[in-house]
């Protein structure tokens, strides 16, 4: 096999593999259904044509038929009128048309059998149709049921294209929840610890300490004249609040140890 001859094999081969993903059956099985009605159709124009053919020549026969006739009492009056060259004349048109209406005969008669042979052809391929079109309706809905059944094994089984997407796109869609649930969580945790600032306020960590701390001056004052009122005495409430100035005290001084700013520190107390 020749170099050529191996490329034309090879370039068939291809053409007729992705002609056969191509077709579909049931659109073939359809085609071919249509092609044999076509062919039917067809068969029976030309019985159609051959019975009107056949019977204009019916037509024309009757008509040389009348002819005849009317050549014969021709002939017969001339005979009684002493006119043989008449007569003579008559019998020879009579002859004449006698043997057109032979020729027209064997023509109806060839045109019979034509139509004949047609018709016959014409059952035997109806009767094909119908058995073609119970095949025809058999194979489709097999192959139908084959294609659902395989379409419904690939969802099973995962293996289709799209039942592939489908479970990709819900593998992302669970890592992005999963991501935003985290990163949220993660928000939240960053905002009770004070992390952020408060983009809406002036306030920063220092502000918020100050005001934590009036907060809780005044709860522990309220807190001593609830215990006044109880009976728990001045002394306790006093001693509460000697030790809570002494614990403010102890930590600013262990949080401050540039000199300036406790010199700064010693003139504010001085004012208040």
């Amino acid at each position: 096999m020749g170099i050529l001859s191996r490329a034309s094999y090879i370039v068939r081969s291809k053409v007729n593999s992705v002609l056969n993903r191509a077709e579909d059956p049931n659109e073939t099985l359809d085609y071919s259904y249509e092609q044999m009605r076509d062919q039917l159709q067809e068969v029976k124009q030309g019985i159609a044509d051959l019975t009107t053919q056949k019977k204009r020549l019916e037509i024309q026969k009757r008509r040389l038929e009348e002819n005849v006739e009317k050549h014969n009492e021709q002939a017969r009056e001339a005979v009684r009128q002493d006119r043989d060259d008449l007569a003579r004349e008559a019998l020879e048109k009579k002859k004449s048309k006698m043997n057109e209406i032979e020729d027209l005969e064997a023509q109806i008669a060839d045109l019979q059998e034509s139509q004949d042979r047609l018709v016959e052809k014409k059952e035997e391929l109806q009767s094909q149709i119908e058995e073609f079109r119970t095949k025809k309706e058999t194979l489709k809905a097999r192959h139908d049921a084959a294609e659902a059944e395989t379409r419904v094994s690939e969802a099973m089984t995962g293996a289709s294209d799209e039942m592939g997407d489908v479970t990709r796109a819900i593998e992302r869609s669970e890592e992005r929840t999963e991501e935003m649930e985290a990163r949220a969580e993660a928000m939240d945790e960053l905002q009770d610890s004070g992390a952020f600032e408060n983009a809406l306020s002036d306030e920063d960590r220092i502000d918020r300490e100050l005001e934590q701390g009036r907060t809780d001056t005044e709860v522990e004052s309220e807190l001593a004249t609830l215990k006044g009122d109880l009976g728990e005495g001045e002394n306790g409430a006093g001693e509460t609040a000697t030790d809570d100035a002494e614990s403010e005290t102890e930590t600013a001084d262990s949080e401050t140890t540039d000199p300036e700013i406790e010199s700064e520190l010693e003139e504010l107390r001085d004012e208040e």
